[in-house]
């Protein structure tokens, strides 16, 4: 199955509201949202949406 999801697993990220660099250790397709999730080596009780975060 072909993912058009913008960041990979073990990728290292920038959280835009805070700048802070983390790393993606998971993510998933929210169907019902319509959009991705993704969960994050420092904060793993957590998810954050691609809109959230950027390439760094």
């Amino acid at each position: 199955m072909k993912t058009n999801n913008k960041f990979t697993q073990n990728e290292t990220v920038r959280i835009k509201s805070t700048g802070e660099h983390v790393t993606i250790i998971k993510w998933m397709y929210v169907k019902n949202m319509k959009r991705f999730s993704y969960i994050l080596k420092e904060y793993p009780n957590t998810f954050y949406f691609e809109e959230e975060m950027e390439s760094i």
